[in-house]
């Protein structure tokens, strides 16, 4: 009967413990508060400037939640029953604690909550070769790839090179080695390569903006394959300076059939308008008798059809004024 009692009571023990283990975590799962998630227009630790504006909530308190705060041109707002506060340079969280402490005078426990319904008062400036350049509001914390994915992104035609300008006396200088020496002009400008960002070269270029950057995406330099070629066109050189002949083939396809690869032109304009044309013979260069020949920006390489002998000067004066539809390649 003893030993009988015992294995029954320690059938009740285990039984217990074990349902206690299960049902422990749920009961904390349950008090447990929801903690608080950031949201786009609740960025973590965004720092409140002049011209924002927020919306207060606040539990028994009407007079307070009725309409949004604009944040003045000096960095104050009023608020009913709590005062004036210097809001500018404050984080949302460090806001809400302000009020909070305000309210205590008069509510024994105040509840307040504080969104930003609208950013403005961390402005900067994207110009150049973007799909959508002008003024964006940073709303917190980005870096420069986030930053150009908000304009909608490099166009076909941009340079990979991008040039950040700061003010030093407001943000102090760009914490990077290409930022320009300090010359008086209270600015500092970096380049940076977008390209090799992208690729994991150098991601430490990839630098926070900050409010008042202003980002410049330049339109690359370009050169022509024209003429006899399988995928005639513009070709953007994205982060080089020149291309060489047999580079700028490749990109285009090489030459088309009847191609006259002996009578091959590079068309260079010029200040005045005018235009200098070279003759190059692509069939000894392609064999290793002659050397390969650069092309700079805005240089055209024409390779004439060997049926059409009467209209090479007609198809140059064409190509000459081309249509703005010209397809666009890129290196």
């Amino acid at each position: 009967m003893k030993t009988r009692f015992y294995w029954c009571f320690a059938f009740l023990v285990l039984t217990s413990s074990a349902s206690a283990v299960a049902l422990g975590p749920v009961q904390q799962k349950a008090s447990a508060p929801s903690p608080a998630v950031p949201t786009r227009q609740q960025p973590a630790e965004y720092v409140l400037g002049p011209n924002d504006e927020i919306s207060l909530m606040a539990v028994e308190m009407e007079d307070i939640s009725k309409k949004p705060i604009r944040i003045s041109s000096t960095g104050d707002i009023s608020v009913v029953q709590v005062g004036r506060i210097h809001a500018a340079g404050m984080t949302v969280h460090e806001l809400e604690m302000e009020v909070i402490e305000r309210l205590k005078k008069i509510i024994k426990e105040p509840e307040v909550s504080i969104t930003v319904t609208e950013f403005r008062s961390q402005p900067i400036s994207v110009t150049g070769a973007v799909v959508k350049p002008g003024t964006i509001q940073l709303e917190g914390g980005k870096n420069l790839l986030q930053v150009l994915s908000d304009a909608g992104g490099a166009q076909v035609e941009a340079s990979s090179m991008v040039t950040i300008t700061r003010d030093k006396e407001l943000n102090g200088p760009i914490p990077l080695a290409s930022a320009s020496k300090d010359d008086g002009s209270g600015y500092s400008v970096a380049t940076v390569n977008i390209r090799a960002i992208q690729e994991g070269k150098h991601p430490e270029e990839n630098i926070r903006i900050l409010p008042r950057d202003v980002i410049h995406v330049p339109q690359a330099p370009v050169v022509y394959a024209m003429g006899n070629v399988n995928k005639p066109g513009k070709f953007v050189l994205n982060d080089r300076q020149s291309v060489s002949l047999l580079q700028l083939l490749g990109m285009a396809s090489g030459t088309a059939p009847n191609a006259k690869k002996k009578e091959v032109r590079i068309i260079k304009p010029v200040e005045d308008s005018t235009r200098q044309e070279r003759i190059v013979d692509l069939e000894a260069i392609e064999k290793g008798k002659a050397p390969d020949v650069t092309l700079q920006p805005n240089d055209i390489l024409f390779v004439p059809d060997s049926a059409a002998k009467g209209a090479l000067r007609k198809s140059l004066d064409a190509i000459i004024n081309m249509a703005p539809g010209i397809a666009v390649y890129g290196f």
